[in-house]
This record gives structure tokens, C-alpha cells and sequence, in this order.
């Protein structure tokens, strides 16, 4: 049986999200989504705010996060090619979810502590990237980039600021000029791996999924593989950016190495064009946790 009942992946302004916690826990009701997750990126600061937005809402929250990983494989040219994506992310996302029902307070407090550092070191790297701008002639404060965060800043953030000041036209540009991988200002930070990331998940009794695969230019056998090996629970087969035939393959892939599904929008705001909810999957790919 087929469900979209359900939206794994989304943003607020906690990181690079559009909007805040409550109007995208609305959105989602709106859409009819029923069980909803909040993953921004390397922050949990928006849980207590979305549990009880969902709860208003009527829905069923799970606590999530979007982990900032270092690459797991290659990039392969040609997959890159025969999905049309000219240029693949220097990091890879895992999705981390802690069910209410089958996490304990404490356990999620343990993830916390280990997430910290991952957030905390958005900062300084934020404060690097500004004073590197001022260097290439761009007047940034960085008080002004730290306001538009409500919780874990980032290169969005960035992007937004120099829309506000002019420097460019719209945040794709601000990437595409100044702020993407291998761009002048662009600057790496240290990040776990696939692996890593999942045995620290699971210590605290979480499940994972991998976010996006079709960004990450790896044919499917492989990622697949990969993500076994790691010990990732699932992989988010269906994704806003997935067209059917790489969503039908993936699926296919998923199952024959015993791993399940999840599905997600990303929405990160209705000026994105993007709109929440409208993912449906099969309920029985979907881990056990997610479903209660």
C-alpha cells in the first residue's frame, strides 16, 4: 500500500529554511501531510517549537536532522551526465530520525551532545567566509548574516545577505559566484563520515537515511552498496529532485541489499517554488520506527 502521509525532509529558519518552524508545520497540514519531520541542518533547535506545531496542527512529529557528512564515494562522470547534474555537493547528507515513541528523552540529549561541535563550528567558519568577502571588496557585517539564523547559520544565510546588500541578484547567483563548492569565498569544515555519523545515530537510538542520493553523481549499485556497508537503515528514495525511472531503479536497489525508504520534499519555502508533502512511497519500505 501506498502512503503520502508523509514528509521526512524539511527545512526552517533554524537553518537555511524560508520560513519558521509553525508556518512550515501549516504548510505541511495544509498539504494533508500526517507524519512530519523537521531536519534542518546539524541543528535540533527547532524541535520543542515543531512538536508542539504539530501537535496543533494535527500530526505526528519525528525528531530529525540533516548531518553534514564528508563524501562517501567518487563522483562518476558519467552518472552525472545521464542525470543531466552539472556539478555534485562536496558533502554528502545523512537523515537521523528519533522517534518519540522508541527514543528516550536521554538518548536524544546523548545525539545532542554529539551534534554540538557540528553546529558550533558554523559559526567561526561563517565568520572566516565574511571576513573573506570584506577582503574581495564586499561590505558584509556579520552580526547581519548571524540575524537571519534562528539556530544553525549557514551558506544560505550568507547568499541572502548578499541579495539584501545588492551584491547579486538571487541566492542560486550568490552560490554560483561567490559561495559554491570552489568558489572564492567557499570554505570546507570539518565533517564525520557516512559511517561515523550512523554508529553516533544509532548509539542514541536513532534510525538513518541517506538524503538526495541523485546529487552525489554514484550510480546506484554502488551507493547502495556503500550505504550497506556503512550501516545506513535506508535511503531517501523519494525525493522532490528524483525522476520516477531513478526513483523505480533506486527502490529496486534498496531492497535486493535489505535496506528500506523514506521520502521527503526538502521543502525550504514556498519562494523556492517547492511545496511541502505529495511523497508518496510504500508503507512497507518505510522503516518499522517511522511508521508508528
Amino acid at each position: 500500500m501506498w502512503s503520502d502521509l508523509f514528509d521526512l525532509h524539511s527545512h526552517s529558519t533554524n537553518s537555511d529554511g524560508e520560513h519558521s518552524v509553525e508556518t512550515v508545520a501549516q504548510l505541511m497540514a495544509s498539504e494533508g501531510v500526517k507524519h512530519w519531520s523537521l531536519t534542518d541542518h546539524d541543528t535540533i533547535a527547532g524541535w520543542v517549537e515543531a512538536e508542539r506545531a504539530a501537535t496543533k496542527s494535527g500530526m505526528n512529529f519525528i525528531p530529525g536532522v540533516e548531518i553534514t557528512c564528508e563524501p562517501g564515494l567518487p563522483i562518476d562522470d558519467l552518472e552525472m551526465a545521464r542525470w543531466e547534474r552539472d556539478r555534485a555537493p562536496a558533502s554528502w547528507h545523512l537523515l537521523a530520525y528519533f522517534p518519540l515513541t522508541s527514543v528516550t528523552g536521554q538518548q536524544r540529549i546523548d545525539f545532542e551532545a554529539w551534534l554540538a561541535p557540528l553546529g558550533e563550528s558554523r559559526g567561526p567558519r561563517m565568520a572566516r567566509m565574511v571576513a573573506l568577502a570584506n577582503e574581495h571588496g564586499l561590505d558584509v557585517k556579520l552580526e547581519s548574516v548571524l540575524a537571519r539564523a534562528d539556530g544553525s547559520v549557514g551558506r544560505p544565510h550568507l547568499a541572502d545577505e548578499f541579495v539584501a546588500l545588492g551584491y547579486v541578484e538571487t541566492r542560486q547567483e550568490a552560490f554560483d559566484k561567490w559561495l559554491g563548492d570552489g568558489r572564492p569565498l567557499s570554505i570546507t569544515r570539518e565533517k564525520p563520515t557516512i559511517k561515523e555519523a550512523t554508529a553516533a545515530v544509532h548509539a542514541c537510538g536513532g534510525i538513518t537515511s541517506l538524503a538526495h542520493p541523485i546529487y552525489y553523481g554514484v550510480p546506484v549499485q554502488s551507493l547502495v552498496e556503500y550505504c550497506k556497508n556503512a550501516g545506513v537503515d535506508a535511503i531517501e528514495c523519494f525525493h522532490r529532485s528524483h525522476p520516477d525511472s531513478y526513483r523505480h531503479e533506486l527502490l529496486l536497489s534498496v531492497r535486493d541489499h535489505g535496506l528500506k525508504s523514506t521520502c521527503g520534499s526538502d521543502f525550504h519555502g514556498l519562494s523556492n517554488q517547492q511545496t511541502p508533502g505529495n511523497m508518496p512511497l510504500p508503507l512497507d519500505d518505510l522503516p518499522g520506527a517511522l511508521r508508528a
